[in-house]
């Protein structure tokens, strides 16, 4: 009887430490604040900024992906054509501006030279023509016809050296200014095309804006798409916080930049140091307009905790505890 009653006792001395342990494991000391909530998920929905049908997906749910980092092409064959197109046209162009810049070549310049001395000689002989038969019409020898014809031929000969010096003048000048100013703005123009076309190929590429983990992969390579077409669902994973609920009763003990500890199931003797970021000013559930004591510790209030998890031991949506400690700062 004796050994029974010592036994009934040793049973119950462990009960009641064994409650006592669970309802503090729980629930903490009087100056700790446990908190349920789960890891949280921020999201970046990846679409080309273009039309086109998918070449290329090298991604899949699950992957890490990096800041820049290409995941995905358009087929932009079409594309590249009209570029080489376009290159022609501005090499064309370059050379348009250039000859009107560097104006007449040496070789022109002479022509028009060797044009004019020639102009020169007709008109002159042109002239001595028109002297000597005027000396034979004075001596009756010569018709009128045959002076008013050397006249004639005499002017025309004067002309065409005038316009020849003109020819010559325009040579040595060059180009004018309104012609280059014009060839330049075409210049501008086409390169301007071809930027454009050479920013709509970069866009066939689909880079990943951060570093972040694939969460699905919405379609596939052959697939026609728009700019608004999700491709991608990247999860972020920097920075990583955790969504808690705080009761009305608990709020006044929660303040930014509280100290905070989080623990897992699966490993519960190894918590990852955080601390309050966000206190939410506003309720999640709100009760009727009048509300009696007991209704009001009813309400909850969002609390964010930001986690330094350098091991990536937290996956999103995992649930975890979130252990506060009145007074503690960062």
């Amino acid at each position: 009887m004796m050994k029974k009653a010592l036994v009934l006792v040793l049973l119950a001395v462990l009960a009641g430490g064994g409650w006592y342990w669970w309802s503090h494991r729980e629930t903490g000391d009087a100056d700790n604040l446990a908190l349920q909530g789960n890891v949280d998920i921020r999201q970046v929905a990846l679409a080309f900024q273009g039309n086109g049908r998918i070449a290329e997906l090298s991604a899949e749910e699950g992957d890490r992906v990096t800041a820049g980092q290409v995941i995905g092409r358009l087929d932009t064959t079409m594309l590249e054509l009209q570029a080489k197109q376009a290159e022609a046209q501005v090499e064309a162009q370059k050379q348009a501006v250039l000859k009107l810049r560097n104006g007449s070549r040496p070789e022109e310049i002479a022509q028009a030279r060797a044009q004019l001395s020639s102009a020169q000689a007709s008109a002159e002989l042109a002239q001595q023509t028109l002297s000597r038969l005027i000396r034979l019409r004075n001596t009756g020898t010569a018709s009128v016809q045959s002076l008013d014809q050397a006249r004639s031929e005499a002017a025309a000969a004067n002309a065409t050296v005038e316009q020849s010096k003109a020819a010559l003048q325009l040579v040595e000048a060059g180009s004018r200014a309104e012609d280059i100013a014009s060839a330049e703005a075409q210049l501008a123009s086409v390169e301007g095309s071809l930027a454009i076309l050479r920013y709509q190929i970069d866009q066939g590429q689909l880079k990943a804006p951060v570093e972040a983990v694939v969460r699905s992969r919405l379609h596939e390579p052959g697939d026609m798409i728009s700019s608004s077409t999700t491709i991608f669902a990247l999860a972020l994973t920097d920075p990583k916080w955790i969504r808690v609920y705080a009761s009305e009763t608990d709020l006044g003990r929660i303040k930014p930049g509280m100290a905070a500890q989080v623990f897992t199931d699966s490993q519960p003797d190894e918590p990852i140091a955080g601390k309050v970021g966000y206190i939410s000013s506003v309720a999640e559930f709100t009760p009727k307009s009048v509300q009696t004591e007991e209704l009001r510790t009813s309400l909850v209030y969002e609390v964010r905790v930001t986690v330094d998890d350098a091991a990536d031991a937290l996956r999103l949506g995992q649930p975890v505890t979130v252990r506060l400690s009145d007074g503690a700062a960062p």
